[in-house]
């Protein structure tokens, strides 16, 4: 499929404007709009509402977005070169896309958005993970967002929804599958993309809890799970004695044995953890 609107194919519209990916904003285009719109599907029904869009470029996921109904999209964009494509794209769907020429790490994006909202993108891969353990740790939950539709390199996908016993399984999926339903909807692979990168590529749902999987403090529980992986080779009572002299105690508490490695620990007993801890 070349088109989903009026406009011109993507190759068309960076050979006009002179769009070469560039490495350091970690840009690798997404030219076919049939997957493109694929991806947009994965957020579910758009119709209701506001979707935030990280990197867009030159827009392929942009029109997918609102191609397939969303209300109103804002798009954050660091790169200027791509501006004149993305409003080429809101004079063809007008009053239903935002863009703003900023860097998405120092963005008070809420505040250009209504609820309910749902963040779809193709993140730059320099950026990705840090957006994601921000969009994870808001001050207050349930979040602004209702879900995440997200593409990571593969590798980051798996660390999102990894289980306990794997060596993906750490502090990111922990932070995921605290407060989130998680799952890899699609794989991508390297030729998908403008230039191809060396890594094949996935796209993640996340779909915000009402109120976390257990309870627990955030800090502590992030202080707890930060800890343990750090030194994820070690037995829990020798990677967690800095935490407290009775950390033996506190494991036990919580039903761990103090010869667990962090990666066998599921997230109900970080949370036990954490509140033996806090308490």
């Amino acid at each position: 499929m070349n088109s989903i609107d009026s406009l011109p194919p993507l190759r068309a519209v960076i050979a006009a404007h002179g769009l070469s990916a560039r490495k350091a904003l970690g840009q690798n285009f997404l030219l076919d709009l049939n997957l493109t719109a694929k991806i947009a599907r994965q957020a579910g029904d758009l119709t209701g509402c506001d979707v935030l869009e990280v990197g867009p470029g030159p827009g392929g996921l942009t029109r997918g977005l609102l191609a397939e109904g969303a209300r109103r999209v804002v798009a954050v964009e660091k790169d200027p070169r791509c501006l004149p494509a993305l409003a080429e794209i809101a004079a063809a769907y007008p009053g239903r896309l935002e863009v703003l020429n900023a860097d998405a790490l120092a963005l008070d994006w809420a505040a250009h958005l209504t609820p309910p909202v749902k963040v779809v993108a193709n993140l730059p891969y320099n950026v990705g993970t840090e957006l994601l353990v921000r969009w994870l740790t808001p001050p207050a939950w349930p979040p602004v967002w209702s879900s995440l539709t997200l593409m990571f390199q593969r590798e980051v996908a798996e660390r999102i929804v990894a289980q306990p016993g794997g060596k993906a399984y750490g502090r990111l999926a922990l932070l995921a599958q605290w407060r989130c339903s998680a799952r890899i909807v699609m794989s991508l692979p390297p030729e998908a993309f403008s230039p191809p990168p060396k890594v094949h590529s996935a796209v993640v749902h996340l779909e915000a809890l009402p109120e976390p999987r257990f309870p627990a403090d955030p800090k502590v529980l992030e202080r707890v799970v930060a800890t343990a992986f750090n030194q994820r080779r070690k037995m829990l009572r020798a990677a967690l004695k800095g935490l407290s002299p009775e950390i033996e105690d506190h494991l036990r508490a919580a039903g761990l044995a103090p010869t667990e490695r962090a990666e066998q620990v599921p997230l109900e007993g970080f949370c036990a953890l954490a509140r033996s801890l806090a308490g």
